[in-house]
C-alpha cells in the first residue's frame, strides 16, 4: 500500500485525476478501455539486471543444470520458465550459461521462455535491445561484446542467444502456458509482493507448470516452506525446490508444446 501513491503520480498527472476515488469512477466506466492495463503498468515494480545474484547462476551451472542434464541425457532437451522475467536480462543471462560452455550443450534443444503480465516489458524483451545503463548492470565487457551487437546507443542481443528464447504475456495466477513442461521454473523475487492466498495459487500454478522431477528457483531469502503442500526445500540458500508428486491431468496445450 505504501508505495500506490508515488507510483500513479505519473498516471495521475497525465489523465488529470486529483484522487483514488476519481480514479475508481473511471476504471468503472466501460468507455475507459486503456485505463485499467495503465494501472497495473503503473504499479508493477520491473527492476532487474543481468546475472542477478552472481552467485545463483553460478549455482545454476555448475550444480543444478548438470543434475538436470544428467536427468535428460536420453532426450538431449531442456525446457527452462522464467516467470517475472520483466524485461528480458534473466531470460537472456541463463542463455549466456549455456552458450558459454558450447562443447558441453552441443546437440541439446535449450529453450527458455519468459513471462511477464506486463505487455511493456514483454515487448522490451522480445527486442533484445538494452540501453548503455542497462547492459552494464551486472554483465562484464567480455561477455557484452561476445553476446551483443553495438547498434547506434543501444546494444541487441546476438541471433544465437535469442534464439534459445521466447517471450510473452502471462499472469502467473492463471493456468501454466505449458503444464508438466518444464526441467527448471525461475521465480525470483515475484511472490515477496503477494499475500498468502496469492502466493499458495502461485505455488499451485508452477508445480502444474514442472515436470515430476523439475526444479524451482525462488529469490534469494523466499521459501516454500509453510507455504504450500506442493513443494518441498531442497537448497535452503540458493531457494531451490522440488515437487511433491501429484496426479496431474492431461491437457491439449501439453501437447501442442510436445509437438514444438
Amino acid at each position: 500500500m505504501w508505495r500506490i501513491s508515488s507510483a500513479l503520480a505519473g498516471l495521475f498527472r497525465s489523465r488529470n485525476i486529483t484522487n483514488v476515488d476519481q480514479l475508481a469512477c473511471l476504471l468503472g466506466d466501460p468507455r475507459e478501455t486503456l485505463l485499467a492495463s495503465e494501472v497495473v503498468e503503473a504499479l508493477l515494480n520491473n527492476e532487474t539486471y543481468f546475472f542477478r545474484d552472481h552467485a545463483v547462476f553460478d549455482h545454476l551451472a555448475e550444480q543444478v543444470l548438470p543434475k538436470l542434464a544428467k536427468r535428460r541425457s536420453n532426450s538431449k532437451r531442456l525446457s527452462i520458465w522464467s516467470a517475472g522475467c520483466s524485461t528480458g536480462q534473466e531470460v537472456l543471462s541463463l542463455a549466456m550459461v549455456f552458450a558459454q560452455n558450447p562443447s558441453r550443450w552441443q546437440g541439446w534443444d535449450i529453450s527458455i521462455l519468459g513471462t511477464d503480465v506486463s505487455q511493456c516489458v514483454i515487448e522490451a524483451a522480445t527486442s533484445g535491445s538494452y540501453s548503455q545503463f542497462e547492459i552494464q548492470r551486472g554483465i562484464s565487457v567480455s561477455r557484452m561484446l561476445s553476446f551483443f551487437e553495438e547498434a547506434g546507443e543501444r546494444w541487441v542481443a546476438t541471433e544465437p542467444l535469442r534464439s534459445m528464447t521466447r517471450f510473452q504475456v502471462h499472469n502467473l495466477l492463471d493456468p501454466p502456458p505449458y503444464p508438466g513442461e518444464f526441467d527448471l521454473i525461475l521465480c525470483r523475487n515475484v511472490m515477496l509482493y503477494f499475500d498468502g492466498p496469492t502466493r499458495a495459487l502461485s505455488f499451485e500454478r508452477l508445480a502444474d507448470a514442472l515436470r515430476d522431477d523439475g526444479m524451482l528457483m525462488l529469490g534469494m531469502g523466499e521459501t516454500s516452506n509453510a507455504q504450500t503442500s506442493r513443494f518441498r526445500d531442497t537448497d535452503g540458500q540458493f531457494s531451490l525446490c522440488k515437487p511433491i508428486l501429484q496426479s496431474r491431468p492431461f491437457t491439449e496445450k501439453q501437447s501442442q508444446f510436445d509437438g514444438q
